[in-house]
């Protein structure tokens, strides 16, 4: 093997042409005559790992020797959680659940949040804050909202303190990094979100405290990878003078390095509050409550107002955070105290915000109307949404049919069939020759096992399922994201409304996508179809954009210097100069779309996302894990295959690496 490696590492191309002509010919003779070698086509049943066994009675021995201690960190942290639970939603109850002092008022959090928009990002966000949590209150989800926002509020700080921790690990210990923590880091960013519910169900029980520790698991990594990045980052200079001036390691670090880092340190903050409310939304599954309940008890009804409802409740609430948390990034103080000022008048936006939290509450123990968002106040949406729906299917129900028909019949039946009966050897073989040609023979033998591994333990036909569905959506995205980035790259008025939409997008929990498909197409893999490309086609938007707007000028200059058209100049300067930016937004989409697929379990899919879904029903940490990492490895392989793919063009138009 390593003499065929030296060999083909200085190969030709036409020596992988050749070698890829070669696997087409004898991939075609398995599938058509599959008699030759079965084993080779259909992976043999009696040489299965029964890996999910193994695991499920590992899961069984954790569950019946380390219930007492999990169930005792369980009551540790519900502890805080009650708390944060009763000023928000509930209040403090005696022993006989009577409420002895109400929770924060309606009135006083819309206010509070008011306030904090107006003190992070000025008049403007003050105002989209009110109306934001306004619009909850409106709507009758006043109660949901604030027990997914109680366990936003616990789980932030968390998986805050434990990322930035980590990153500073792996910024210290390149070693640890490498081995240990980046590949972990990789499996659990690339894990289905479902699949952290198994093992914490079974460990943890069901209810609000399990479902808040997989949430910090789920959100952490990004603040891990921050951090280490920021850290970087720091310009050597800052170290020397810090060291120059007689500094500590801990005080360089802490008093020097992090304060610097502080801007790209907030966008990894903003990041672990996005993913928390993502991933609060689906914990609802495992008892989480709020926002995501309401959204999944609609949808098993096929109830698509009250989801539409509950959906929009969570829109917003996601919008005011990243709008808030995002101006916290790019902190310009409104207040600057003069030297020697109290602490007072230091905070006057917290005195503030405690002073209208303390005088609401106080005024809700008098009046009903504060403590409680009175019922005359409320205006449902439900009906709205089920007549708009109801209309949709009067006057476009044919064409709407017709259209998932023609979808189904001539697209993606016939390519899931095409995938389903490849061969498996096939499949893995071509995967090692792109492995090799991309990125060598290292490339290839981390790519090679992690392809193999559905094979062996017997989730084949579900990993296709998966690559069908995925690919079909990551294609689509490709086509719509592309055509609209190159679009607003070229005019910035375009370029602005096009940002705020995929920020808007990018800001909404995953469960949500899934509303808009089934509401036209009902269940199945149209509407899977649909939700993947809406929750995938931002990042293809926004690396194309930003891919092109970053050619550099001079290189146009000299295009229109030789006399290039601006038709020319697109095609042929700025698209190739490009093309690296748009493959890593394509990976981007990829694995996004990996990541939604497990969501599309929900509306009755076959891949390996259902298989995690029925793991998490019936509490088979075997099955549910075993499917998870089908998928985490699928993600690992599309990932290093496609960055060596952007590195390779970028060596071949004389680009640095980046």
């Amino acid at each position: 093997m390593t003499a065929l490696a030296i060999r083909l590492g200085g190969a030709p191309r036409s020596t992988y042409w050749q070698l890829w002509l070669l696997l087409i010919v004898a991939t075609y003779v398995l599938w058509s005559h599959p008699e030759l070698a079965k084993p080779l086509v259909k992976y043999p049943r009696s040489l299965f790992v029964p890996l999910m066994a193994w695991i499920s009675v590992a899961s069984k021995w954790c569950v019946d020797n380390l219930s007492v201690f999990t169930r005792a960190v369980a009551a540790v942290i519900d502890v805080p959680f009650q708390l944060v639970i009763s000023l928000l939603a509930k209040g403090f109850t005696n022993v006989s659940q009577e409420v002895v002092f109400p929770r924060f008022s309606w009135v006083g959090i819309i206010g509070a949040m008011s306030i904090a928009g107006y003190a992070l990002g000025g008049l403007r966000l003050g105002i989209l804050s009110f109306f934001c949590f306004l619009y909850i209150a409106i709507v009758g989800k006043w109660d949901s909202a604030m027990l997914t926002l109680a366990s936003v509020a616990l789980c932030v700080p968390i998986g805050i303190v434990c990322g930035l921790l980590f990153g500073i690990l792996c910024f210290r210990f390149k070693s640890l990094d490498e081995w240990i923590i980046r590949p972990s880091l990789d499996i659990a960013q690339t894990m289905p979100a479902f699949a952290y519910l198994v093992p914490i169900l079974l460990l943890f029980g069901f209810g609000p405290v399990p479902a808040m520790i997989a949430t910090v698991i789920f959100a952490t990594p990004p603040m891990v990878r921050a951090t280490k990045l920021a850290l970087e980052q720091v310009p050597e200079e800052t170290t020397s003078m810090a060291d120059m001036l007689g500094c500590t390691r801990q005080q360089r670090l802490w008093r020097v390095m992090i304060p610097t880092a502080k801007p790209l340190l907030m966008v990894g903050i903003n990041q672990v509050i996005m993913m928390t409310l993502n991933f609060v939304i689906i914990a609802s599954m495992i008892g989480a409550g709020g926002l995501g309940f309401d959204v999944l008890t609609a949808l098993r009804r096929l109830a698509i107002g009250p989801a539409m409802e509950a959906g929009m409740a969570i829109v917003v609430v996601a919008i005011a955070l990243d709008r808030m948390s995002v101006a916290a990034a790019h902190e310009d103080r409104r207040w600057r105290p003069s030297d020697g000022a109290g602490w007072v008048q230091r905070h006057p936006y917290l005195v503030m915000v405690a002073a209208w939290l303390a005088l609401t509450t106080l005024l809700g123990v008098g009046f009903d109307a504060f403590a409680h968002v009175p019922d005359w106040f409320e205006f449902s949406t439900k009906t709205f949404f089920d007549e708009i729906i109801k209309w949709i299917n009067i006057n476009f129900h044919d064409l709407i049919e017709a259209i998932k028909v023609w979808l189904l019949v001539n697209i993606l039946n016939p390519f899931r069939n095409f995938l389903v009966d490849l061969p498996w050897i096939a499949v893995v073989a071509a995967t090692w020759l792109l492995g090799f040609q991309l990125g060598g023979w290292r490339l290839a033998l981390l790519v090679t096992p992690l392809i193999l591994f559905p094979v062996v333990v017997g989730l084949w036909d579900k990993t296709m399922f998966t690559v069908y569905l995925c690919a079909i959506s990551t294609l689509a995205s490709a086509l719509i994201g592309i055509p609209i980035g190159a679009w607003a790259s070229t005019r910035d008025w375009g370029n602005r409304i096009v940002t705020a939409i995929i920020d808007t997008l990018q800001t909404m929990p995953s469960l949500v996508f899934i509303i808009p498909g089934v509401m036209l197409f009902g269940i199945g893999d149209v509407s899977a179809m649909i939700a993947i490309v809406l929750f995938a086609v931002a990042a293809a938007i926004r690396y194309t954009n930003h891919g092109l707007r970053q050619v550099t000028g001079h290189l146009i200059e000299a295009a229109v210097a030789v006399g290039c058209t601006p038709r020319q100049i697109f095609w042929r300067v700025k698209l190739p100069l490009a093309l690296p930016e748009i493959m890593l937004g394509i990976n981007q989409t990829l694995l996004m779309a990996l990541s939604m697929l497990v969501i599309t379990a929900l509306v009755g899919t076959r891949d390996l996302g259902q298989e995690v879904y029925i793991g998490l029903a019936k509490a088979d940490a075997g099955r549910g894990m075993v499917a998870g990492l089908c998928v985490a490895f699928l993600g690992i392989v599309a990932d290093r295959l496609i960055v060596a793919g952007a590195k390779r063009v970028r060596r071949r138009l004389g680009l640095p690496d980046e």
